[in-house]
């Protein structure tokens, strides 16, 4: 008996062993990502396909994601997705690797149209684009009168006096403010940056009862405003879905203004680069992309593709971005921004 224990001991610490060794050859992807940008569905479909565990850490903004990986957090991360100006950052700082071409097998599912507008990596040499989007403008339809401007100059129209908020992004207010006037929302120019500065201190800025880039979902679902500047996810997020067509009137105004251009980069120190290409690639086949654009209600721009496997309606149709520019980083001239905006506010 004795020596039937030992041999069924023996094996079961083989077996044992043998499993260890097996987890721990298993590989990690650490996928470090904004909050709630990563379907659960397609993360799971990924780690059954490659055999892989995927670990997925969020941030709240792209100074969160950068200062933690300049102050040692680099080496704990394989994918990162930051914001176009960050991508420019990281790329001069020598943050990120060149992402191997040839297994990116689904770069011609990328809209030419969102490469277009990649001058921060035009060849996607080290960023693969994730999600193209634009913050716009939503009016609430039962408190509006009903003849209202489309365009960004909305916010000088009275009947929104004390109802209407913007946002607490200097890119992006300032952005609207010099796209109406039909300059660059990256430009450097000082007299078009007065300009706009002046449109929003004198014109729209008296009709805003509140500056806020969280809240106004919530504000704007009860009723107190009957018009935001901001994005569309947040205000349907608010409003019950059964409310939507009698509330909640979202657009971009045509002449467009500031976007953004979350992309997908493998960090330099990534351990496994070959596995972070191929999520990356993973994403891009177009029934996987449509899952995330689903998740979210989100247009389909960057992968076209994915269209037809989507099985939900968009928030807003996917033209409306055609005229929008990307927040470029503006390197030192982005203090006068800041600088203007700290005097709005004072002014407020």
């Amino acid at each position: 008996m004795k020596i039937v224990t030992k041999i069924v001991l023996t094996v079961g610490l083989v077996a044992a062993a043998l499993g260890l060794v097996s987890c721990e050859k298993k590989q990690v992807l650490k996928l470090y990502s904004w909050t709630y940008y990563t379907p659960t569905d397609v993360v799971e479909a990924f780690e059954k396909e490659f055999d892989c565990k995927v670990v997925v850490t969020e941030y709240d903004s792209n100074e969160t994601m950068f200062n933690k990986l300049v102050n040692g957090g680099a080496k704990s991360f394989d994918i990162v997705v930051p914001s176009q100006d960050y991508v420019s950052i990281m790329k001069e700082k020598g943050m990120l690797q060149p992402i191997v071409q040839e297994k990116f097998t689904n770069r011609s599912k990328i809209n030419p149209k969102v490469v277009e507008k990649m001058t921060f990596d035009p060849d996607m040499t080290y960023a693969v684009p994730y999600y193209f989007g634009a913050a716009g403008i939503s009016v609430n339809k039962k408190k509006a009168n009903g003849n209202y401007e489309r365009s960004w100059n909305i916010f000088a129209d009275p009947q929104f006096k004390g109802h209407a908020s913007m946002m607490d992004d200097y890119r992006e207010v300032i952005g609207d403010a010099l796209a109406y006037k039909g300059y660059s929302v990256c430009t450097k120019n000082d007299s078009e940056l007065a300009e706009a500065v002046s449109l929003l201190k004198n014109e729209w800025l008296p009709n805003v009862i509140k500056i806020d880039a969280e809240g106004f979902g919530k504000d704007f679902a009860r009723g107190d405003l009957w018009l935001c500047q901001g994005y569309a996810e947040v205000i349907y997020g608010e409003v019950a879905e059964e409310d939507w067509a009698d509330t909640v009137d979202f657009f971009i105004p045509e002449n467009g203004g500031p976007s953004y251009l979350d992309s997908m980069c493998i960090l330099k120190d990534s351990k496994n680069a070959e596995l972070a290409t191929e999520f990356i690639n993973f994403i891009h086949r177009p029934e996987n992309y449509a899952k995330f654009l689903d998740f979210f209600r989100f247009p389909c721009f960057v992968n076209l593709e994915a269209e037809q496997y989507m099985t939900t309606s968009p928030m807003y149709p996917a033209s409306a971005l055609d005229n929008c520019e990307l927040k470029n980083d503006l390197g030192d001239y982005l203090e006068k921004y800041y600088e203007q905006w700290e005097k709005l506010r004072i002014s407020e």
